[in-house]
């Protein structure tokens, strides 16, 4: 019997181990956590509302992994939202994240649901566990249901006084969310971030200023008695909070402190006027040096964010001489990463646009590589070209040639337009920059991309010529572009040779071959170029027919006589008016009726009548007029508009997408005040120095000076010091003897000086009268002492009276007992004068 009980036993428990150690090692059957978001895994069929709702907890925690890798994965776990949410009060702490991170996801599906759990979550507002109170607050500010606004604000209100920064700083982030919810809450939440302003955790800050900046961004009077505390915090802070407490000081000091000396607008940096400068020169406000002393340390830092922060900081505030340090910090961050790169670059362009004399210095860490993206090769393009002046020309000329032979069309094409404008910037590089450029025309086919080269060239040429060249140099580069015509295909650059050939198509009068009456008046190339344009009218793209009618246009107002010029024109304006593009057939349109005064027009008489009674009904322009109209009051563009001018400021999102961003506004700098306000507004009890006593040390000398001065003094010494001031008052504590005057000192010298001398008169006054006292009491020692024995010494040995030793005397014994009283007596007179 005893055996079978045995038996059974044995046989629960090994059922009982079996089962545990399944249960234990079913972790280890998967490869890791990644393995629920395997999709394979996930298609098998999982009873998840059983493990829901089983009592092991290991499986509750199974299958919400499960659920929350299907969230991850864009499926729909609604359905679970019931048996999901009764487990919120579980005590595993696991087990609650996971229903907290689907109660956020399914809160507003199921709002009825939620509104169950708040009041699991404002007990756990008061757990012990500062994670848990954390959680409990962001997962019901979290709650997008606008009824239970007020109790969200009061745990935010609650949490903001909590004793763990984490809580507070969750609190700060909650703000927001409240405020969002529901915007009555409004000065309840401004009381809440007025008590968070306070906060001296680094932990918390940054998340105060999110909140700041969410609720209330232009309110920066509040940040008056917590300045400075903010400056000296922003070391201690966390790399976002960082970023987040740069952004807000840097607005508060270009609305609050005063203008730094000879400062002016980044914009205006080269056109500054000296007696300004001048003006404004005065000292810098310690309140803004308490800034940029405080984040300059910060450009040390490894997150590229912070760096780009404090320069965009030290860029705004900080007074013209003090701006080159962040530079090369910046150009460190271009070896970080691609991302990292590119929004350096454009951060870069825009100082090398306002500030180039920053980067000058700087320009072969610059230089295009043939590795670099497509992207970085255009923004350092940009910033080469603002870098150029005319000591640098040169070098820069010889690096845009290497461009033009690059494999990337659009660097190809920015390379060309760059030696153009470097011909602009440094006239004295001029006849080099369009060698270059006309040689590239000439051994296109010596380029990868012959069109992209040839357009760029092309390009380049027309805006040279269009600000500032002789009239000679130019129509030799238009002849020598109208003889490459045939060989150029590239749309852009033939339409812009058309253009060219139509607007110096009037004779210069310097020829020397005779030319027909009716070519006098136009260059004789000037035909030859307009016939290949209207043979292969048809079959060219829209840019290229319209600088085609134009060219018509103009040969047929300069030469009207002309018979081949004539019939040239009126084709191609029979062509247009039939086009495909609307753009073709306006540009005819209009045209046709401009030259109608004009030989008769283009339509020649074979119009239809409409057109004949429009053209009656308006205004018939002379030849001049028309000539004004077609080659007078053109302005050049500027060349500076292919690259956009109007840049956002430093460091903001739209360098990189070029749309206005909805964030942008945060970052907008105002302007300078005209005066800022009273530096007392930021004073504070952190500011005050504390008061500081200096308890002066005495060197003491004589017998039983080194005891008593190691003699550690009580504290409550220390705190009242002693002050030696002449005059007739003493200190509470000390009572004036009666019939003693105490002299008037000017110096501690004396004082000590007058110390000796009574301490030395008094021992001889008690020695005089021990000598007096002897002889009654100690006749025969005296009588010893007096008479005149011969003393010897020998052999070094002790004092011998006629060869033999002399007795110790009993008068040193009572010497030494005398002398020990007058140790003690000194002793008590010294601390009676301490």
């Amino acid at each position: 019997m005893a055996f079978n009980n045995l038996a059974e036993n044995a046989e629960r428990l090994s059922r009982r181990i079996q089962e545990s150690f399944q249960e234990r090692t079913r972790d280890f059957t998967r490869s890791g956590q990644g393995s629920y978001l395997d999709a394979n895994d996930l298609d098998k069929t999982v009873n998840l509302s059983k493990l829901l709702d089983s009592t092991s907890e290991r499986e509750k925690l199974d299958g919400l992994k499960r659920i929350i890798a299907m969230i991850s994965k864009n499926r729909n776990v609604s359905a679970y939202f019931a048996q999901v949410i009764k487990n919120v009060a579980s005590p595993n702490l696991e087990i609650r994240k996971l229903v907290y991170i689907f109660l956020l996801r399914y809160a507003n599906v199921e709002p009825d649901l939620a509104l169950l759990s708040i009041n699991t979550f404002q007990k756990d507002l008061a757990d012990s566990n500062p994670l848990i109170r954390a959680m409990a607050l962001r997962v019901l500010s979290g709650i997008p249901v606008a009824s239970i606004g007020s109790i969200v604000a009061a745990a935010i209100r609650k949490s903001a006084a909590d004793s763990s920064p984490y809580v507070r700083r969750t609190a700060a982030l909650a703000i927001p969310k409240c405020y969002n919810l529901d915007t009555t809450h409004l000065p309840v939440l401004m009381q809440t971030l007025s008590t968070l302003l306070k906060d001296r955790s680094p932990l918390a800050i940054g998340s105060v200023v999110i909140a700041f900046n969410a609720i209330c961004p232009d309110r920066l009077e509040l940040l008056h008695p917590h300045y400075r505390r903010l400056c000296r915090m922003i070391v201690d802070a966390d790399e976002w909070g960082q970023v987040q407490l740069l952004e807000l000081l840097t607005r508060y000091a270009r609305k609050m402190l005063s203008r730094p000396p000879s400062e002016s607008a980044p914009d205006e940096l080269s056109d500054a006027n000296t007696e300004k400068t001048s003006h404004e020169s005065h000292e810098l406000d310690p309140d803004l040096e308490l800034l940029l002393t405080s984040a300059s340390p910060l450009l040390k830092s490894r997150n590229p964010a912070v760096v780009m922060a404090v320069s965009r900081t030290i860029y705004y505030i900080a007074p013209v001489k003090e701006r080159q340090k962040f530079v090369l910090p910046l150009l460190r961050l271009l070896h970080s990463s691609q991302e990292v790169e590119r929004v350096t670059l454009e951060n870069l362009r825009v100082i090398a646009q306002a500030s180039p004399e920053m980067l000058r210095p700087h320009i072969p860490r610059l230089y295009i590589r043939s590795s670099d993206r497509t992207q970085v090769k255009q923004v350092k393009m940009r910033i080469l070209v603002a870098l150029t002046t005319p000591d640098n020309a040169q070098d820069m000329l010889r690096e845009f040639k290497d461009y033009v032979v690059d494999t990337d069309d659009k660097l190809v094409s920015d390379a060309g337009w760059a030696i153009g404008q470097c011909a602009l910037k440094a006239p004295d590089v001029s006849s080099s920059c369009l060698s270059a450029l006309t040689m590239l025309i000439r051994s296109s086919n010596a380029y990868h991309n012959t069109d992209a080269a040839v357009a760029a060239a092309v390009l380049a040429l027309k805006s040279l010529h269009q600000h500032h060249t002789s009239a000679t140099g130019t129509l030799n580069v238009v002849a020598s572009l109208a003889s490459h015509f045939d060989n150029i295909t590239h749309p852009e650059a033939r339409a812009c040779i058309l253009w060219m050939v139509g607007q110096y198509a009037r004779a210069s009068g310097q020829g020397t071959t005779p030319m027909p009456e009716s070519l006098q008046a136009i260059e004789p190339w000037v035909p030859d170029i307009l016939r290949k344009a209207v043979k292969f009218f048809t079959s060219d793209p829209s840019t290229v027919k319209l600088q085609t009618l134009t060219l018509a246009a103009k040969a047929f107002v300069l030469a009207p006589n002309h018979e081949q010029i004539c019939l040239l024109a009126r084709y191609v304006f029979s062509l247009a008016r039939y086009d495909l593009d609307y753009d073709v057939r306006d540009r005819a349109r209009f045209l046709s009726s401009l030259l109608t005064g004009v030989n008769g027009g283009v339509s020649g008489g074979s119009g239809s009548d409409e057109q004949e009674v429009d053209v009656q009904g308006g205004v018939i322009l002379r030849a001049p007029q028309v000539i004004h109209v077609l080659f007078e009051g053109k302005v050049a563009p500027r060349d500076e508009d292919r690259w956009r001018l109007g840049v956002p400021d430093l460091g903001t999102a739209s360098l990189i997408t070029g749309v206005a961003m909805q964030d942008d506004y945060l970052r907008q700098l105002p302007d300078w005040p005209d005066e800022g306000t009273d530096s007392s507004l930021r004073d504070t009890q952190d500011d005050t120095p504390a008061p500081f006593y200096h308890q002066p040390s005495l060197k003491l000398q004589g017998f039983g000076a080194e005891a008593i001065g190691n003699r550690s003094r009580p504290a409550s010494t220390l705190a009242t010091p002693v002050v030696l001031t002449p005059g007739d008052t003493s200190p509470a504590s000390s009572v004036p003897k009666p019939g003693f005057a105490k002299p008037h000192y000017m110096d501690l010298d004396k004082f000590f000086a007058s110390d000796e001398e009574e301490e030395s008169g008094s021992e001889e006054e008690e020695a005089d009268e021990e000598l007096e006292a002897e002889p009654q009491t100690k006749p025969a020692k005296v009588a010893t002492t007096a008479a005149p024995n011969p003393i010897s010494v020998a052999g070094g040995g002790p004092a011998t009276m006629g060869g033999h030793k002399t007795p110790q005397s009993t008068q040193e014994t009572d010497a030494d007992d005398e002398y020990t009283d007058e140790e003690s007596d000194e002793e008590d007179a010294f601390l009676r004068r301490g």
